[in-house]
């Protein structure tokens, strides 16, 4: 159970994978309208 145990977190990081065991942070995707927005007027 370790670095070579690829149902383990240390084994995902060792592998550089990922799994139930170690969950990837989803970033939120900004859309082209919000990239593009007017800046509003005073």
């Amino acid at each position: 159970m370790g670095k070579g145990d690829i149902k383990t977190k240390r084994g995902k990081i060792a592998n550089k994978s990922y799994g139930a065991r170690r969950k990837r942070k989803i970033r939120k995707k900004t859309s082209v309208e919000e990239k593009v927005q007017p800046e509003k007027a005073k």
